[in-house]
């Protein structure tokens, strides 16, 4: 692990360029070894293996809510080099989610939103493969069934007829799913999509944020009277504390969420989140896995939670009115990235991750100390917010 004492002003930092390369090189590697199959959802001893099989399918095969990171790494690979190789197998890898939504392959979670904003959508947006949009179109309507009146929220996870224990929660994550709804509404010109993405946001924007500007990991609603009940954590450190992946969530997921409708108090919670968040990294920009945890603590850090907290600043940069503010979002923003090129890479770690020391689920310890897809994701996603600042993103 870096350094407790590091601090920024006294690293040497990589080149943006040089960052960029490090990863492209990453992901070249892993075009050769995996090509169509995806990834685990973390590294195993710090490298990337297959997808484990199920009973039903073969190892690399397309389940689990990360796999969309993994084309859309190709996408970005694709914008920054300009290379067509990686456009090509980015828009191969179109068929298997095709697949996955036609023959309904685990799909009952809310991260219908991450898989196909990120295979589909932008092999719609930049090649206009109508396939791809049909795909993204019915990934958004089984979306739909999971939006619960009259509470107003998606449900995040569990199968909807057969799950009570699942029953009206939603996650924090749920605020980066709502891009593919607000797509659906301009696609087809149907105004439910978008309505049923503001109500959820509103919700989790009411319930999820605590009175100190922390965050619930996840939030229960009754699903008969609509009332919001409690708070609660899955992945983070406990109920009352604040899981930094979950923080940086509500940084990234309230800015989207605010350039897609100008609700003003989508953007008034991302500026809460991002205080909270800032106030509480330690020296060397990359938060801890949660942010009970301050500086000199052994416990790991999460350099996906920096990762997404990263494009979130940037996002934001770009939406707060006051220059002020948004010069020290940006400012912190490429503090980060700088810190995760320097220090959290995993090339020089022989490993096949481009981040390294990211924890997945520290309390079923399930990737604690590892690379993880979706950090690698945000990672190259930040970088290409730095490198090409007219590109239009994803989300």
């Amino acid at each position: 692990m870096p350094e407790r004492e590091s601090r920024a002003d006294t690293v040497v930092v990589s080149s943006p360029e040089g960052a960029v390369a490090a990863a492209l090189r990453i992901v070249d590697a892993n075009v050769a070894q995996f090509g169509l199959r995806y990834p685990g959802d973390t590294t195993v001893d710090q490298r990337y293996v297959d997808r484990p099989a199920t009973a039903q399918l073969a190892a690399g095969s397309n389940y689990g809510w990360t796999t969309s990171f993994w084309p859309g790494m190709l996408w970005l690979a694709h914008e920054l080099s300009g290379e067509d190789r990686y456009r090509e197998l980015a828009e191969a890898h179109v068929a298997s989610f095709v697949e996955r939504v036609e023959e309904e392959i685990d799909l009952h979670t809310h991260d219908l939103g991450f898989l196909y904003t990120l295979s589909c959508i932008p092999a719609w947006r930049l090649t206009g493969d109508p396939i791809a949009r049909g795909a993204a179109l019915e990934a958004a309507d089984h979306l739909m069934r999971r939006f619960l009146e009259p509470a107003g929220i998606i449900q995040a996870w569990g199968d909807l007829a057969n799950n009570p224990e699942q029953r009206g929660r939603t996650i924090i994550d749920s605020l980066m799913n709502m891009p593919l709804l607000y797509w659906a509404s301009e696609q087809t010109g149907e105004s439910r999509y978008r309505d049923a993405a503001v109500r959820h946001v509103s919700a989790l924007r009411d319930s999820i944020i605590r009175e100190d500007d922390t965050t619930f990991h996840t939030f229960h609603w009754d699903v008969t009277t609509g009332e919001p009940l409690y708070g609660s954590t899955q992945q983070g450190y406990a109920d009352h504390s604040c899981w930094s992946r979950g923080q940086a969530w509500g940084v990234y997921g309230f800015a989207i969420n605010y350039r897609h409708t100008g609700d003003e108090t989508f953007l008034a919670a991302a500026i809460r989140c991002a205080e909270y968040f800032l106030d509480h990294l330690p020296a060397d920009h990359v938060a801890y896995w949660d942010l009970v945890f301050g500086e000199g603590s052994d416990e790991p850090r999460d350099s996906s939670a920096a990762a997404i907290a990263a494009n979130g600043l940037l996002e934001l940069a770009a939406l707060v009115p006051d220059a002020e503010r948004a010069a020290r979002y940006d400012a912190a923003a490429r503090a980060i990235v700088d810190s995760l090129a320097a220090h959290y890479g995993g090339e020089a770690a022989g490993s096949n991750a481009l981040l390294l020391h990211g924890v997945y689920d520290w309390p079923k310890t399930i990737g604690v100390d590892e690379g993880t897809l979706w950090g690698d994701y945000y990672y190259l996603e930040a970088l290409a917010r730095l490198q090409l600042p007219d590109r239009v993103t994803f989300w």
